[in-house]
């Protein structure tokens, strides 16, 4: 599996040429606790060079692990770019690597909220009754939301001014 997408510009025919593959997944370079790349990105990729840009049209796909924003459980996600158009500016005048051109085209198309029922496999995205307890009065004789022992990161905000109950 390739690292990275090379396009040998010299080489290049005018009328373009046709590329295909698979570029590791590790190109990603996600941040810990963010989503997770587990798979290759597969691209199937045109390019034509147009005076000072390189044009790269056709499709493109990767899978990601992400974190559902309502139900908190892991889900895999591909993204495809079935009809993808990158334009690169050609600022040499021997090999060009299109891998982080395409890495980004990628990344643009990440969901801003992801939900576990837009997943590969759709799964039922309901909030666990347990969280819908926080704001009830306890004589409602719900159990209340589980916490982490010593998780006080919101106890910060009863210390900032302005926010306490004006009565």
């Amino acid at each position: 599996m390739e690292k990275s997408l090379i396009i040998d510009l010299p080489n290049l025919p005018e009328e373009g040429k046709s590329f295909s593959g698979e570029l590791d997944g590790a190109i990603f370079d996600l941040p810990k606790n963010d989503a997770r790349s587990v798979g290759p990105l597969e691209y199937d990729l045109h390019a034509q060079r147009f005076e000072s840009e390189l044009l790269l049209t056709g499709a493109i796909s990767a899978p990601f692990e992400f974190t559902c924003v309502v139900t908190l459980k892991p889900f895999i996600q591909t993204i495809h770019l079935p009809s993808a158009a990158i334009a690169i500016e050609i600022t040499g005048s021997g090999q060009m690597d299109v891998t982080e051109a395409i890495r980004e085209e990628v990344l643009l198309e990440f969901p801003a909220d992801p939900r576990c029922d837009e997943g590969d496999v759709p799964e039922p995205c309901e909030i666990d009754s347990r969280y819908l307890a926080v704001d009830n009065p306890p004589a409602d004789d719900l159990s209340t939301a589980p916490r982490s022992e010593g998780d006080d990161r919101w106890s910060a905000l009863n210390d900032l001014p302005g926010l306490k109950d004006q009565s």
